[in-house]
Protein backbone atom coordinates (compact mmCIF):
# COMPACT_ATOMS: atom_id res chain seq x y z
CA UNK A 1 0.00 0.00 0.00
CA UNK A 2 1.09 3.27 -0.85
CA UNK A 3 0.27 6.59 0.00
CA UNK A 4 0.55 9.71 -1.41
CA UNK A 5 -0.09 13.45 -0.09
CA UNK A 6 -1.19 15.77 -3.47
CA UNK A 7 -3.06 18.78 -1.23
CA UNK A 8 -2.77 20.10 2.68
CA UNK A 9 0.42 19.11 3.66
CA UNK A 10 2.10 22.01 4.74
CA UNK A 11 -1.15 24.11 4.25
CA UNK A 12 -4.80 23.90 5.31
CA UNK A 13 -6.28 23.90 2.10
CA UNK A 14 -6.68 21.73 -1.09
CA UNK A 15 -7.10 18.38 0.73
CA UNK A 16 -5.91 15.50 -1.52
CA UNK A 17 -4.46 12.04 -0.25
CA UNK A 18 -3.95 9.08 -3.00
CA UNK A 19 -4.44 5.77 -1.26
CA UNK A 20 -3.03 2.65 -3.93
CA UNK A 21 -4.00 -1.05 -3.03
CA UNK A 22 -4.05 -3.68 -4.73
CA UNK A 23 -3.58 -2.14 -7.96
CA UNK A 24 -6.39 0.16 -7.12
CA UNK A 25 -6.08 4.38 -6.72
CA UNK A 26 -8.65 5.87 -4.15
CA UNK A 27 -8.80 9.35 -3.41
CA UNK A 28 -9.51 10.84 0.15
CA UNK A 29 -10.95 14.13 -0.78
CA UNK A 30 -10.49 16.39 -3.70
CA UNK A 31 -10.71 19.76 -1.93
CA UNK A 32 -9.82 23.23 -3.95
CA UNK A 33 -6.12 25.08 -2.57
CA UNK A 34 -6.78 28.50 -1.53
CA UNK A 35 -4.17 31.26 -1.19
CA UNK A 36 -2.07 33.66 -4.17
CA UNK A 37 -4.43 33.94 -6.95
CA UNK A 38 -2.13 32.35 -9.86
CA UNK A 39 -0.56 29.86 -7.68
CA UNK A 40 -3.93 28.28 -6.60
CA UNK A 41 -5.30 28.85 -10.24
CA UNK A 42 -2.09 26.38 -11.13
CA UNK A 43 -2.69 24.26 -8.63
CA UNK A 44 -6.42 23.38 -9.19
CA UNK A 45 -5.69 23.13 -12.74
CA UNK A 46 -3.01 20.22 -12.49
CA UNK A 47 -3.68 17.23 -10.50
CA UNK A 48 -0.49 15.19 -9.58
CA UNK A 49 -2.45 11.86 -10.83
CA UNK A 50 -3.96 11.24 -13.87
CA UNK A 51 -7.61 11.63 -12.90
CA UNK A 52 -8.89 9.50 -15.12
CA UNK A 53 -7.16 6.39 -13.11
CA UNK A 54 -8.76 7.06 -10.00
CA UNK A 55 -10.86 4.28 -9.03
CA UNK A 56 -12.97 5.83 -6.64
CA UNK A 57 -13.28 9.33 -4.29
CA UNK A 58 -14.35 9.16 -0.90
CA UNK A 59 -15.51 12.67 0.60
CA UNK A 60 -14.74 13.70 4.78
CA UNK A 61 -17.17 16.46 4.33
CA UNK A 62 -18.40 19.10 2.11
CA UNK A 63 -16.01 22.50 2.84
CA UNK A 64 -14.69 23.44 -0.30
CA UNK A 65 -11.15 23.21 0.76
CA UNK A 66 -12.16 19.15 0.72
CA UNK A 67 -14.76 18.89 -1.94
CA UNK A 68 -14.15 21.78 -4.01
CA UNK A 69 -12.21 20.29 -7.07
CA UNK A 70 -13.91 17.37 -7.37
CA UNK A 71 -16.18 18.66 -10.38
CA UNK A 72 -12.52 19.21 -12.08
CA UNK A 73 -11.40 15.51 -11.35
CA UNK A 74 -14.64 14.85 -12.97
CA UNK A 75 -13.96 17.05 -15.98
CA UNK A 76 -10.53 15.30 -16.53
CA UNK A 77 -12.25 11.69 -16.73
CA UNK A 78 -13.24 10.23 -13.34
CA UNK A 79 -15.76 8.16 -13.58
CA UNK A 80 -16.02 6.14 -10.23
CA UNK A 81 -18.13 6.97 -7.10
CA UNK A 82 -17.71 9.30 -4.88
CA UNK A 83 -18.81 8.01 -1.24
CA UNK A 84 -19.89 10.93 0.97
CA UNK A 85 -22.98 10.91 3.74
CA UNK A 86 -26.03 11.78 2.96
CA UNK A 87 -25.50 15.71 4.25
CA UNK A 88 -22.47 15.98 2.68
CA UNK A 89 -24.11 15.37 -0.80
CA UNK A 90 -26.78 17.68 -0.05
CA UNK A 91 -24.15 20.33 0.82
CA UNK A 92 -22.31 19.97 -2.66
CA UNK A 93 -25.37 20.20 -4.22
CA UNK A 94 -25.83 23.95 -3.38
CA UNK A 95 -21.47 24.59 -2.32
CA UNK A 96 -20.14 23.30 -5.64
CA UNK A 97 -22.04 25.24 -8.15
CA UNK A 98 -21.65 28.07 -6.07
CA UNK A 99 -18.15 27.51 -6.03
CA UNK A 100 -18.24 27.39 -10.07
CA UNK A 101 -20.02 30.69 -10.51
CA UNK A 102 -17.60 32.19 -7.74
CA UNK A 103 -14.61 31.22 -10.09
CA UNK A 104 -16.48 32.24 -13.12
CA UNK A 105 -16.98 35.04 -12.04
CA UNK A 106 -13.57 35.67 -10.70
CA UNK A 107 -12.55 34.96 -13.99
CA UNK A 108 -14.06 36.96 -16.13
CA UNK A 109 -13.01 40.10 -13.65
CA UNK A 110 -9.51 38.82 -14.36
CA UNK A 111 -10.06 38.64 -18.34
CA UNK A 112 -11.25 42.35 -18.54
CA UNK A 113 -7.62 43.49 -17.08
CA UNK A 114 -5.77 41.11 -18.99
CA UNK A 115 -7.33 41.95 -22.63
CA UNK A 116 -6.56 45.23 -21.49
CA UNK A 117 -2.70 44.30 -21.12
CA UNK A 118 -3.00 42.36 -23.97
CA UNK A 119 -1.92 38.97 -22.26
CA UNK A 120 -4.02 35.48 -22.65
CA UNK A 121 -7.66 35.23 -21.21
CA UNK A 122 -7.78 32.60 -18.08
CA UNK A 123 -10.99 29.84 -18.12
CA UNK A 124 -12.52 28.93 -14.60
CA UNK A 125 -11.11 25.88 -13.67
CA UNK A 126 -14.36 24.20 -14.00
CA UNK A 127 -17.80 25.55 -14.53
CA UNK A 128 -21.66 25.45 -13.43
CA UNK A 129 -22.86 22.42 -15.18
CA UNK A 130 -19.17 20.62 -14.46
CA UNK A 131 -20.51 20.72 -10.92
CA UNK A 132 -23.85 19.77 -11.62
CA UNK A 133 -22.18 16.76 -13.54
CA UNK A 134 -20.52 15.82 -10.47
CA UNK A 135 -23.39 15.41 -8.19
CA UNK A 136 -24.70 12.38 -10.41
CA UNK A 137 -21.52 10.06 -9.33
CA UNK A 138 -22.08 10.63 -5.57
CA UNK A 139 -23.32 6.94 -3.63
CA UNK A 140 -24.19 7.97 -0.16
CA UNK A 141 -23.72 6.28 3.18
CA UNK A 142 -24.82 6.46 6.69
CA UNK A 143 -22.76 6.33 9.84
CA UNK A 144 -21.13 3.18 10.60
CA UNK A 145 -22.44 1.55 7.83
CA UNK A 146 -19.45 -0.50 6.53
CA UNK A 147 -19.42 -0.82 2.56
CA UNK A 148 -16.80 -2.39 0.19
CA UNK A 149 -15.49 0.19 -2.55
CA UNK A 150 -12.52 -1.51 -3.43
CA UNK A 151 -11.04 -4.70 -3.98
CA UNK A 152 -9.94 -5.82 -0.40
CA UNK A 153 -11.12 -1.84 0.90
CA UNK A 154 -13.79 -1.57 3.34
CA UNK A 155 -15.35 1.74 3.94
CA UNK A 156 -17.15 2.76 7.23
CA UNK A 157 -17.86 6.44 8.56
CA UNK A 158 -17.42 7.45 12.01
CA UNK A 159 -18.98 10.71 12.96
CA UNK A 160 -16.11 13.83 12.97
CA UNK A 161 -18.92 16.81 14.91
CA UNK A 162 -17.07 19.14 12.42
CA UNK A 163 -19.81 19.81 10.27
CA UNK A 164 -23.20 18.68 8.92
CA UNK A 165 -22.42 14.96 7.49
CA UNK A 166 -19.00 15.48 8.28
CA UNK A 167 -17.37 11.75 9.04
CA UNK A 168 -13.63 10.79 10.11
CA UNK A 169 -12.97 8.17 6.90
CA UNK A 170 -11.87 4.51 8.43
CA UNK A 171 -10.46 1.95 5.94
CA UNK A 172 -9.98 -1.72 6.49
CA UNK A 173 -7.81 -2.95 3.69
CA UNK A 174 -6.12 -6.26 3.21
CA UNK A 175 -3.19 -5.84 1.14
CA UNK A 176 -2.68 -8.27 -1.46
CA UNK A 177 0.49 -7.99 -2.14
CA UNK A 178 1.98 -8.61 1.69
CA UNK A 179 -1.20 -10.17 3.04
CA UNK A 180 -1.58 -7.30 5.63
CA UNK A 181 -4.63 -6.20 7.05
CA UNK A 182 -4.60 -2.90 8.26
CA UNK A 183 -7.09 -0.10 9.61
CA UNK A 184 -6.25 3.44 8.42
CA UNK A 185 -8.25 6.41 9.75
CA UNK A 186 -8.14 10.02 7.84
CA UNK A 187 -9.31 12.15 10.16
CA UNK A 188 -11.01 14.76 7.97
CA UNK A 189 -11.24 17.32 10.07
CA UNK A 190 -12.05 16.94 13.71
CA UNK A 191 -14.98 18.82 15.74
CA UNK A 192 -14.29 20.29 19.06
CA UNK A 193 -16.66 18.81 21.85
CA UNK A 194 -19.57 20.59 23.11
CA UNK A 195 -20.46 22.06 19.55
CA UNK A 196 -23.81 23.87 20.35
CA UNK A 197 -25.41 22.80 17.18
CA UNK A 198 -23.41 19.04 16.24
CA UNK A 199 -22.76 15.70 18.17
CA UNK A 200 -18.73 15.19 19.47
CA UNK A 201 -16.75 13.27 17.46
CA UNK A 202 -17.19 9.43 18.27
CA UNK A 203 -13.67 7.47 18.97
CA UNK A 204 -12.37 5.22 16.28
CA UNK A 205 -10.97 1.68 17.91
CA UNK A 206 -8.05 -0.17 16.35
CA UNK A 207 -6.27 1.98 14.04
CA UNK A 208 -2.94 1.34 12.43
CA UNK A 209 -2.28 4.06 10.23
CA UNK A 210 -3.18 7.49 10.70
CA UNK A 211 -3.71 10.47 8.62
CA UNK A 212 -4.82 12.94 11.01
CA UNK A 213 -5.34 16.83 10.59
CA UNK A 214 -3.18 19.60 12.44
CA UNK A 215 -5.01 23.20 11.83
CA UNK A 216 -4.99 24.26 15.43
CA UNK A 217 -1.44 22.35 16.52
CA UNK A 218 0.45 24.42 19.44
CA UNK A 219 -2.79 26.50 19.48
CA UNK A 220 -5.79 26.67 22.33
CA UNK A 221 -9.13 28.03 21.28
CA UNK A 222 -11.24 30.36 24.39
CA UNK A 223 -13.47 28.56 25.90
CA UNK A 224 -16.85 27.86 24.80
CA UNK A 225 -18.17 29.41 28.04
CA UNK A 226 -16.14 33.21 27.16
CA UNK A 227 -17.91 33.21 24.17
CA UNK A 228 -21.42 34.60 25.14
CA UNK A 229 -19.22 37.46 26.99
CA UNK A 230 -17.81 38.30 24.26
CA UNK A 231 -19.83 38.24 21.65
CA UNK A 232 -22.24 40.36 23.86
CA UNK A 233 -19.33 42.66 24.14
CA UNK A 234 -18.74 43.14 20.92
CA UNK A 235 -22.24 43.98 19.85
CA UNK A 236 -22.98 46.38 22.60
CA UNK A 237 -19.93 48.30 22.00
CA UNK A 238 -20.59 48.71 18.04
CA UNK A 239 -24.47 49.79 18.85
CA UNK A 240 -23.17 52.33 21.90
CA UNK A 241 -21.10 53.80 18.77
CA UNK A 242 -23.95 53.27 15.89
CA UNK A 243 -21.86 50.87 13.72
CA UNK A 244 -22.08 48.05 12.31
CA UNK A 245 -20.83 44.64 12.69
CA UNK A 246 -19.11 42.92 9.83
CA UNK A 247 -18.97 39.34 10.42
CA UNK A 248 -16.84 37.31 7.28
CA UNK A 249 -18.42 33.74 8.00
CA UNK A 250 -18.49 30.40 6.35
CA UNK A 251 -22.02 30.36 4.80
CA UNK A 252 -21.94 26.65 5.98
CA UNK A 253 -22.25 25.04 9.65
CA UNK A 254 -20.86 28.85 10.97
CA UNK A 255 -23.31 31.11 9.83
CA UNK A 256 -26.00 28.37 11.58
CA UNK A 257 -24.26 28.59 14.48
CA UNK A 258 -23.67 32.29 14.82
CA UNK A 259 -27.37 32.31 14.10
CA UNK A 260 -28.38 29.87 16.74
CA UNK A 261 -25.70 31.78 19.82
CA UNK A 262 -27.61 35.11 18.40
CA UNK A 263 -30.65 33.65 19.03
CA UNK A 264 -30.19 32.84 22.51
CA UNK A 265 -28.19 35.43 23.56
CA UNK A 266 -30.84 38.20 22.13
CA UNK A 267 -33.40 36.03 24.47
CA UNK A 268 -31.12 35.85 27.13
CA UNK A 269 -31.08 40.14 27.01
CA UNK A 270 -27.55 40.63 26.09
CA UNK A 271 -28.38 43.12 23.80
CA UNK A 272 -31.48 44.52 22.61
CA UNK A 273 -33.10 43.94 19.05
CA UNK A 274 -31.10 45.21 16.26
CA UNK A 275 -31.31 44.90 12.25
CA UNK A 276 -29.33 41.30 11.26
CA UNK A 277 -28.77 39.93 7.60
CA UNK A 278 -27.82 36.87 6.47
CA UNK A 279 -26.76 38.10 3.02
CA UNK A 280 -25.43 35.14 1.49
CA UNK A 281 -27.68 33.00 -0.86
CA UNK A 282 -25.52 29.79 -0.26
CA UNK A 283 -26.14 30.48 3.91
CA UNK A 284 -29.76 30.71 3.09
CA UNK A 285 -29.89 27.39 1.45
CA UNK A 286 -27.37 25.82 4.01
CA UNK A 287 -29.63 26.54 6.86
CA UNK A 288 -32.28 25.00 4.84
CA UNK A 289 -30.37 22.18 4.33
CA UNK A 290 -29.30 22.21 8.13
CA UNK A 291 -33.23 22.38 9.04
CA UNK A 292 -33.50 18.64 7.11
CA UNK A 293 -30.76 16.90 8.27
CA UNK A 294 -31.85 16.32 12.16
CA UNK A 295 -30.11 12.95 12.37
CA UNK A 296 -26.86 15.35 12.40
CA UNK A 297 -27.93 17.80 14.85
CA UNK A 298 -27.84 17.64 18.61
CA UNK A 299 -30.91 16.26 20.56
CA UNK A 300 -32.05 20.07 22.02
CA UNK A 301 -31.67 21.55 18.20
CA UNK A 302 -33.54 18.30 16.77
CA UNK A 303 -36.27 18.91 19.65
CA UNK A 304 -35.99 22.65 18.86
CA UNK A 305 -37.42 21.98 15.28
CA UNK A 306 -39.61 19.29 15.96
CA UNK A 307 -41.39 22.00 18.25
CA UNK A 308 -41.56 24.04 15.29
CA UNK A 309 -39.48 26.67 17.05
CA UNK A 310 -36.84 27.41 14.62
CA UNK A 311 -33.12 27.31 16.25
CA UNK A 312 -32.07 29.07 12.89
CA UNK A 313 -34.25 32.36 13.25
CA UNK A 314 -35.75 34.99 15.10
CA UNK A 315 -37.54 38.39 14.97
CA UNK A 316 -35.46 41.36 12.64
CA UNK A 317 -33.35 38.40 11.07
CA UNK A 318 -33.39 38.89 7.13
CA UNK A 319 -32.07 36.31 5.17
CA UNK A 320 -30.91 38.00 1.48
CA UNK A 321 -31.09 36.25 -1.67
CA UNK A 322 -31.22 38.49 -4.75
CA UNK A 323 -28.12 41.12 -5.56
CA UNK A 324 -30.72 44.31 -5.21
CA UNK A 325 -31.68 43.67 -1.50
CA UNK A 326 -27.84 43.08 -1.18
CA UNK A 327 -26.82 46.37 -2.80
CA UNK A 328 -28.96 48.03 -0.33
CA UNK A 329 -27.10 47.28 2.88
CA UNK A 330 -24.64 49.54 1.61
CA UNK A 331 -27.12 52.48 1.90
CA UNK A 332 -28.02 50.89 5.73
CA UNK A 333 -27.95 53.60 8.43
CA UNK A 334 -27.91 52.75 12.11
CA UNK A 335 -26.11 49.73 13.89
CA UNK A 336 -26.66 46.39 12.43
CA UNK A 337 -25.22 42.96 12.20
CA UNK A 338 -24.13 41.71 8.33
CA UNK A 339 -23.22 38.24 8.02
CA UNK A 340 -21.52 37.63 4.63
CA UNK A 341 -19.65 34.87 2.80
CA UNK A 342 -16.99 34.08 2.24
CA UNK A 343 -15.14 33.17 5.71
CA UNK A 344 -11.51 33.95 4.66
CA UNK A 345 -12.61 36.89 2.80
CA UNK A 346 -11.64 35.52 -0.47
CA UNK A 347 -14.74 36.17 -2.56
CA UNK A 348 -18.40 36.79 -2.69
CA UNK A 349 -20.60 39.63 -1.01
CA UNK A 350 -18.53 39.93 1.87
CA UNK A 351 -15.88 41.80 -0.23
CA UNK A 352 -18.58 44.88 -0.93
CA UNK A 353 -19.28 45.13 2.89
CA UNK A 354 -15.52 45.19 4.08
CA UNK A 355 -14.92 47.71 1.31
CA UNK A 356 -17.78 50.16 2.61
CA UNK A 357 -17.22 49.33 6.63
CA UNK A 358 -13.77 49.09 7.02
CA UNK A 359 -12.57 52.42 7.06
CA UNK A 360 -15.12 53.37 9.70
CA UNK A 361 -13.87 53.20 13.04
CA UNK A 362 -17.30 53.04 14.81
CA UNK A 363 -17.87 49.69 12.85
CA UNK A 364 -16.53 46.44 14.20
CA UNK A 365 -15.04 43.05 11.65
CA UNK A 366 -15.63 40.39 13.88
CA UNK A 367 -13.64 36.95 12.28
CA UNK A 368 -15.07 33.95 13.90
CA UNK A 369 -13.00 31.25 11.88
CA UNK A 370 -9.76 30.55 10.85
CA UNK A 371 -8.47 32.25 7.46
CA UNK A 372 -5.42 30.89 5.39
CA UNK A 373 -2.50 32.46 5.00
CA UNK A 374 -2.28 35.46 2.25
CA UNK A 375 -6.34 35.29 2.03
CA UNK A 376 -7.75 38.76 2.70
CA UNK A 377 -9.03 37.70 6.03
CA UNK A 378 -5.29 36.54 7.36
CA UNK A 379 -3.99 39.67 6.49
CA UNK A 380 -6.99 42.03 8.09
CA UNK A 381 -6.80 39.37 11.06
CA UNK A 382 -2.76 39.67 11.38
CA UNK A 383 -2.87 43.67 11.44
CA UNK A 384 -2.41 44.90 8.18
CA UNK A 385 -3.56 48.75 8.22
CA UNK A 386 -4.04 48.43 4.53
CA UNK A 387 -5.76 46.17 2.20
CA UNK A 388 -6.65 45.58 -1.55
CA UNK A 389 -10.37 44.60 -1.54
CA UNK A 390 -11.91 44.74 -5.59
CA UNK A 391 -8.83 45.70 -6.53
CA UNK A 392 -9.08 49.24 -4.66
CA UNK A 393 -6.82 50.30 -1.74
CA UNK A 394 -8.42 50.61 1.79
CA UNK A 395 -7.17 51.78 5.79
CA UNK A 396 -7.87 49.41 8.15
CA UNK A 397 -10.05 51.41 10.78
CA UNK A 398 -12.61 49.56 11.92
CA UNK A 399 -12.01 47.51 15.24
CA UNK A 400 -10.91 44.22 14.32
CA UNK A 401 -12.32 41.11 16.72
CA UNK A 402 -11.38 37.83 16.44
CA UNK A 403 -13.44 34.78 18.22
CA UNK A 404 -11.80 31.54 17.58
CA UNK A 405 -14.02 29.41 19.89
CA UNK A 406 -16.68 29.55 17.24
CA UNK A 407 -14.20 27.40 15.17
CA UNK A 408 -15.52 24.16 14.06
CA UNK A 409 -11.63 22.66 14.24
CA UNK A 410 -10.32 20.93 17.37
CA UNK A 411 -7.30 22.96 19.05
CA UNK A 412 -4.57 21.86 20.64
CA UNK A 413 -5.62 20.21 23.61
CA UNK A 414 -8.59 19.09 22.01
CA UNK A 415 -6.77 17.16 19.31
CA UNK A 416 -4.40 15.15 21.74
CA UNK A 417 -7.51 14.20 23.77
CA UNK A 418 -8.86 12.91 20.05
CA UNK A 419 -5.85 10.93 19.10
CA UNK A 420 -5.61 9.39 23.00
CA UNK A 421 -9.32 8.46 22.44
CA UNK A 422 -8.38 6.69 19.17
CA UNK A 423 -7.35 3.22 20.20
CA UNK A 424 -5.03 0.79 18.58
CA UNK A 425 -1.49 0.48 17.53
CA UNK A 426 -1.25 3.55 15.75
CA UNK A 427 2.07 2.75 14.31
CA UNK A 428 1.98 5.15 11.42
CA UNK A 429 0.90 8.84 11.95
CA UNK A 430 0.65 11.40 9.76
CA UNK A 431 0.17 14.82 10.57
CA UNK A 432 -2.24 16.90 7.58
CA UNK A 433 -4.23 19.71 6.89
CA UNK A 434 -1.38 22.66 9.39
CA UNK A 435 0.33 25.19 8.01
CA UNK A 436 3.92 24.11 9.05
CA UNK A 437 4.71 25.57 12.19
CA UNK A 438 1.48 24.28 13.72
CA UNK A 439 1.80 20.55 12.39
CA UNK A 440 5.17 19.95 14.06
CA UNK A 441 3.76 21.76 17.24
CA UNK A 442 1.53 18.88 17.46
CA UNK A 443 4.27 16.58 16.28
CA UNK A 444 6.37 17.67 19.50
CA UNK A 445 3.50 16.92 21.19
CA UNK A 446 2.40 13.84 20.29
CA UNK A 447 5.88 12.23 19.91
CA UNK A 448 6.86 11.93 23.33
CA UNK A 449 3.61 11.04 24.67
CA UNK A 450 3.03 7.88 21.95
CA UNK A 451 6.64 6.56 21.43
CA UNK A 452 5.64 3.56 19.84
CA UNK A 453 3.92 5.63 17.24
CA UNK A 454 6.04 7.22 14.09
CA UNK A 455 4.61 10.55 13.74
CA UNK A 456 5.63 12.82 10.93
CA UNK A 457 4.63 15.94 9.43
CA UNK A 458 3.47 15.06 5.55
CA UNK A 459 5.19 17.01 2.85
CA UNK A 460 3.36 18.04 -0.22
CA UNK A 461 4.14 15.12 -2.90
CA UNK A 462 5.99 12.71 -0.37
CA UNK A 463 5.32 9.24 -1.13
CA UNK A 464 5.19 6.43 1.75
CA UNK A 465 4.62 2.46 1.10
CA UNK A 466 3.55 0.89 4.05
Amino acid sequence: MKIKFCGAAGTTTGSQHLIEVNGQQILLDCGLYQGHRQEAFERNQHFPFDAAKIDAVVLSHAHIDHSGNLPNLVKQGFRGNIYATSASRDLCSIMLPDCAHIQESDVHWLNKKRKRAGEPLLEPTYSIADAEACLLQFVTIGYKRPLPIADGVKLTFIEAGHLLGSAQVVLDITDHDTGKQQRLLFSGDVGRPNNDLLNDPEPVENVDIMLMESTYGGRRHDLPAHTSDQICNIIRNALQKHGKVIIPSFAVERTQQLLYTLDRLRSEGCFPQVPTFVDSPLAVNATNIFRLHTENLKPAVREALFMKKDPFGFEGLEMIRNVEDSKNLNHLKGPAIIISASGMAESGRILHHLANNIENPNNTILFVGYCAQNTLGWKIREGWKEVTILGASYHVRARIEILDSFSGHADHEELLAYFKRTTGPKTHVFLVHGEPEHSQALHDALQPLYPASAVKVAKLLDEVEL
